[in-house]
C-alpha cells in the first residue's frame, strides 16, 4: 500500500458521524441538514432535457479526454463574459469531471516529490482536498491563517520567505469554502508577486463564483491577472464547475482554464488517469454554460434565503452575510465548551443542536489545522444554506431557540 495515505485525516463528516455516534434526536422533529454543502435547488429544465437527447448518439465512443471543441468553446465564450478574459480553447482550457477531481489531480501533475521539503500552501480552515492532494503527491502542507478582524481573508503575511522558497504550488479560494471571504486585487498582486519570486503555481479554486450578495460579481484569478497585465496567466489555473452555478452536483461537470505550459501537461496526466467527460454529460454542460438566466434565479433564491435567515442569527452568534458562497461561517458561544469534557465549543454545540433541535451543522474545526498552537475553525460552525428558503428559516429558528435556552 501507498504508505502517503497513512497520512490522510478521517474526513469531515466521517468525524462528524462520530460525533453523533449515540445522539437520539427529538422525534417530534423533522431533520434539517445544513451540513454538507450539496446545493437542493431545482435543477434546470433545460439542462436535463439537452443531457437525454445526447444520450441517444453519446455512449456509443470512447470521449477524448481534451474535450468537444463545442465545449471548451463554451467555456472560451463563459470565461468572455463573465470576466473579460480571452482564452485559447484548444491550449488553455480543460473540462474535467469536477473542480474537486480536478484540483486532487492537478496537484499530482504539479507536485515534485524529490525536490527536498516540496511544499504546498493554502488557507486555514480549507477545503480537504487541498490537504489530500498535497500528502499524496508527496508535498507538506502548510496552513496560513485567515483573519477575523478582516472578514477572514487569508493572513498570507503570515507565511515565512523560507516556506514560500520551497512552495511548488498555492491553492487558493475565492469566494472561499467556509469563510465566504472574496479575494481583491491587490491580493492577487501580492499573490502573483509572490509567484513570479519563488516561481510556484497558483490553482484558484472558484467553484462558489456565481452565488453573491452585492451588485459587483467576485473577482477571479483570470480577471485579475488579465487586471494586471498578465495576459499569458502565467503559473496561474483556475477550476470552476457547474455544480453550485447550475444545481448539478451529480453531472460532475466543471473546466480548467489558464496557463497553456500547466494545461499541456495536464491534459497528459489525465490522459492515462482516464479523466475524460462522458460525451452526453458534455454536450449539457456546453448547453448550460451558454445559458445565464438559471443562474440569476439561482442567485435571487439564495439572496433571498441569506436576507431571511441572517438577521435571525446575527443577535445570537457571531456571524454576518459573507461576500459569497452559500454557507454561514458562525461564531458559538464560548460556554459551550465546558457542556461536554473533551469536546470543543464547537463540537459541542453541533451534538446537543442535533439532540435537542434535530439540526445539523458542522464544527469548524473539523475545516481546519491545529497550526502554530491554534485552530482557526474551533468556536466556530458552518452551516450550508442549501435546502429551500423556507426550511431554513426554520432551521435558523431553532438555532436561535437553541442558542436562547443556553444563553
Amino acid at each position: 500500500m501507498n504508505p502517503r495515505l497513512r497520512l490522510l485525516q478521517p474526513y469531515p463528516f466521517e468525524r462528524l458521524r462520530q460525533l453523533f455516534a449515540g445522539v437520539t434526536p427529538r422525534t417530534d422533529l423533522r431533520p434539517i441538514s445544513l451540513g454538507i454543502g450539496e446545493p437542493k435547488h431545482a435543477t434546470p429544465e433545460f439542462l436535463k432535457a439537452e443531457l437525454a437527447r445526447s444520450l441517444d448518439d453519446g455512449l456509443a465512443a470512447y470521449p477524448a479526454t481534451a474535450g468537444e471543441p463545442v465545449l471548451r468553446q463554451s467555456c472560451a465564450a463563459w470565461l468572455q463574459r463573465r470576466y473579460g478574459v480571452t482564452l485559447d480553447p484548444a491550449t488553455q482550457i480543460l473540462p474535467v469531471n469536477g473542480s474537486r477531481e480536478a484540483l486532487f489531480a492537478f496537484a499530482q501533475t504539479v507536485i515534485d516529490p524529490t525536490r527536498p521539503g516540496a511544499t504546498v500552501v493554502f488557507p486555514n480552515p480549507f477545503y480537504q482536498i487541498y490537504e489530500g492532494a498535497a500528502l499524496l503527491g508527496g508535498a507538506q502542507p502548510w496552513y496560513a491563517p485567515s483573519d477575523p478582524a478582516k472578514n477572514f481573508a487569508v493572513d498570507w503575511d503570515s507565511v515565512p520567505d523560507d516556506v514560500w522558497a520551497r512552495t511548488q504550488l498555492l491553492f487558493v479560494c475565492s469566494p472561499g469554502n467556509p469563510t465566504g471571504a472574496v479575494m481583491p486585487l491587490s491580493e492577487w498582486e501580492k499573490l502573483f508577486e509572490l509567484s513570479d519570486r519563488h516561481g510556484f503555481v497558483i490553482a484558484s479554486d472558484e467553484c462558489y463564483s456565481e452565488i453573491y450578495f452585492r451588485d459587483e460579481a467576485p473577482l477571479g484569478g483570470l480577471e485579475a491577472a488579465f487586471r494586471l497585465g498578465r495576459t499569458d496567466f502565467r503559473r496561474l489555473v483556475m477550476f470552476t464547475s457547474l455544480s453550485k452555478r447550475s444545481n448539478v452536483p451529480g453531472l460532475r461537470s466543471g473546466f480548467v482554464a489558464g496557463d497553456a505550459g500547466f494545461i499541456k501537461p495536464f491534459l497528459l496526466y489525465r490522459t492515462y488517469h482516464g479523466g475524460a467527460m462522458s460525451p452526453a454529460v458534455q454536450h449539457a454542460s456546453a448547453a448550460a454554460w451558454l445559458e445565464e438566466s438559471h443562474v440569476t434565479e439561482n442567485r435571487r433564491l439564495y439572496r433571498e434565503k441569506f436576507a431571511r435567515v441572517t438577521p435571525l442569527l446575527e443577535p445570537l452568534l457571531d456571524v454576518r452575510l459573507p461576500d459569497a458562497s452559500f454557507y454561514l461561517w458562525a461564531g458559538v458561544p464560548t460556554s459551550f465548551a465546558a457542556h461536554t469534557p473533551g469536546l470543543s465549543a464547537d463540537e459541542a454545540f453541533a451534538r446537543e443542536l442535533l439532540a435537542q433541535y434535530n439540526v445539523t451543522v458542522l464544527p469548524g474545526s473539523y475545516l481546519a489545522r491545529e497550526a502554530r498552537s491554534h485552530n482557526p475553525g474551533a468556536g466556530r460552525i458552518r452551516m450550508a444554506l442549501v435546502a429551500d428558503t423556507a426550511e431554513c428559516v426554520e432551521a435558523a429558528s431553532r438555532i436561535a431557540d437553541f442558542v436562547r435556552h443556553h444563553a
